[in-house]
């Protein structure tokens, strides 16, 4: 944004930019008190609209300090720094945040704390490396011009960057226009059949990486869930058959514990399509280990896949005999530790 214009209006707005477009994830902070705290607050507060003014006094400030520490100089002594400006500039680019973490299936809470309710558009895969391309080639491609320029004694005339980076946002918006009408395709495919005789109660498409055409879909029934790709350009879903079904697990003492827990509260806050799985553990802990997992991450890249079928996006809660929470449960076999539930359960 700063390369497509907004750093003719002022000195300093690249650095503003830059760090008002970072600034948002100073929720990883959270970690500290544990993973559950970290992960209630992801893409909290940080990432809501009340908060975007709030980052953006934050790191104008920080520019500040810094300008004055370097002696309050610019590298265009003509063109002073405006600090109302730059505080603009680092609203918008907390708001490109909040946008580009809205586009993927993760999703973000705008509304914090008025409204804990998620939103996603998921039409962009966490990391999409078309998008991460597009980006790069905005940053870099100046520079080799820069070297061509020089070896054939051209001069340079108009600002550096301008065009790569405008063709490189324009690219990003052609993108996910693509992106959402493929979208819109492989849920109305979904929606427009049934599932071993059954209608169903809502549909999700989620999607990969690279190809706007294939989709991972998830269909809930009143008694299962269907998961199967979508190709949005065929006109039936599931044509070779190989949709899995997943019956719905029933409720149980152990499972409605470990749903009170703060980190099965926090996860059923954020999933939308939790499921659960039980696992009984031996003397001598005695009780139970209960999985929780989202539907819409048991597909996808191999990068979410932890062990068992099981997804790193997901979280365990032990429970003992007597169905009192214990802790949540981290890692696997030799390297699974069990930590105490900071909700107090």
């Amino acid at each position: 944004m700063g390369r497509a214009g907004l750093n003719r209006k002022t000195a300093l707005a690249t650095l503003t930019l830059t760090l008002a477009a970072e600034a948002p994830d100073l929720d990883v902070i959270g970690r500290f008190w544990g993973r559950a705290v970290g992960f209630e607050h992801h893409r909290g507060f940080t990432h809501s609209f009340l908060g975007v003014p709030l980052d953006a006094v934050v790191v104008v400030a920080f520019v500040y300090l810094i300008w004055r520490l370097r002696g309050r100089k610019t590298k265009d002594p003509n063109l002073p720094p405006r600090w109302g400006v730059l505080f603009l500039y680092a609203c918008l680019s907390g708001l490109s945040h909040i946008l580009l973490d809205f586009t993927n299936h993760y999703g973000v809470r705008p509304f914090w704390p008025f409204s804990e309710r998620w939103y996603s558009w998921d039409i962009v895969f966490i990391f999409e490396p078309v998008m991460f391309g597009l980006l790069l080639f905005g940053l870099t491609a100046p520079s080799m011009f820069s070297l061509i320029d020089r070896e054939v004694g051209a001069r340079r005339r108009g600002p550096k960057g301008r065009i790569a980076a405008t063709l490189a946002l324009i690219g990003v918006v052609a993108m996910w226009g693509l992106r959402d009408y493929e979208h819109r395709r492989a849920v109305n495919a979904l929606e427009a059949r049934t599932y071993n005789g059954v209608d169903p109660l809502r549909v999700s498409a989620y999607p990969t990486m690279v190809n706007p055409f294939r989709w991972f879909g998830v269909v809930e029934t009143p008694a299962f869930f269907a998961l199967t790709d979508v190709d949005s350009l065929e006109p039936e879903v599931d044509p070779a058959g190989t949709m899995n079904i997943r019956y719905k697990p029933e409720e149980t003492p152990a499972t409605l514990a470990a749903k009170k827990s703060y980190a099965g509260r926090c996860f059923l806050d954020w999933a939308q399509y939790p499921v659960t799985e039980t696992e009984a553990l031996d003397a001598p802990e005695e009780g139970y280990i209960v999985h929780f997992q989202d539907l819409r991450y048991l597909q996808g890249p191999a990068l979410f896949t932890r062990d068992r079928g099981r997804r790193v996006l997901g979280v365990g809660v032990q429970v003992d005999k007597n169905l009192r929470v214990v802790g949540d449960v981290y890692g696997s076999g030799k390297d699974q530790v069990v930590v105490p539930d900071p909700g107090g359960s």
